[in-house]
């Protein structure tokens, strides 16, 4: 087997470095640019390569790094298509004023995915609890996709489109206590699977979440050399990522930011539930 653009061996593992040639394609690279030069594959698995196809949401002010480190993992599955889709073409501006230009609209993304991924935010998510345009797609897309993915608050929009509904779910953590208003049931860990729901917790938990079903849709081999490509072994400054290890002030400075969110998401979640189910 030949590979194409973005399709490269990773040492003896002949593990992927970067997206399939489908990838490209799906972020507007040219079908005429030049090939790389051919790399033997017939060692390679024949588990490896697939043909999924995934979609990460975005919104106005969603957090960027709960779409980006997903988007790393997805783009290391060989032959999948991985899509940035939002409601139109336009580009949509992060809650850190980061810009993306969505590859797929709502209109365009396929019915059936493999992967549908919502990223979190603040108030861009409230926003996007209140569209029913958006609660409309994730419905449509959600309940028929293979696995339905969220990092951080991506849960709470998760949840208001009915997709949580007697699963176990987490969330960041400050948020983690609204999922019952979406039937869900909370777990304070990194990465929670219940069937074919996979949650992730707060905002760099993404990155997890993606490796996680790097594995879930090759095998332990290839999502361990796909860890290795991103030398993901983090080794943070400081040890205060978790309420729990957290200075005391800390976490209460984050819990009085984050009152007036959890308030307003608390109603505005109980509405788009009732909503969505009329969708």
């Amino acid at each position: 087997m030949a590979l194409t653009r973005r399709d490269l061996a990773l040492a003896g593992l002949i593990s992927p470095l970067i997206a399939a040639a489908s990838n490209a394609r799906a972020n507007g690279a040219s079908d005429s640019a030049p090939d790389l030069p051919v790399h033997d594959m017939s060692g390679m698995p024949p588990g490896w390569m697939g043909s999924e196809k995934i979609a990460i949401l975005i919104y106005p002010e969603f957090t960027a790094l709960d779409a980006l480190g997903p988007h790393y993992m997805f783009t290391n599955l060989m032959g999948a298509t991985t899509m940035i889709v939002a409601k139109t073409h336009d580009p949509v501006t992060s809650d850190a004023g980061l810009v993306l230009t969505p590859s797929a609209s709502f209109d365009e993304c396929p019915e059936d995915l493999d992967i549908l991924c919502v990223p979190g935010g603040s108030r861009g998510t409230l926003a996007a609890m209140r569209d029913d345009v958006t609660l409309r797609f994730l419905k449509s897309r959600g309940g028929r996709a293979r696995y339905v993915t969220s990092v951080c608050t991506g849960s709470l929009l998760l949840g208001a489109a009915g997709l949580l509904d007697g699963y176990r779910a987490t969330s960041h953590w400050t948020a983690r206590a609204l999922l019952p208003e979406f039937g869900a049931i909370p777990v304070d860990a990194r990465v929670v699977r219940d069937r074919n729901r996979f949650t992730g917790a707060g905002v760099t938990a993404g990155l997890d979440l993606g490796l996680t079903l790097v594995g879930a849709l090759r095998d332990r081999a290839y999502a361990e050399a796909v860890q290795l490509m991103a030398e993901y072994a983090p080794q943070p400054p400081f040890d205060a990522g978790t309420p729990q290890t957290a200075p005391p002030e800390a976490t209460a400075l984050l819990e009085g930011m984050m009152t007036d969110f959890l308030t307003e998401a608390t109603k505005v979640g109980r509405d788009a539930f009732i909503r969505a189910r009329a969708l």
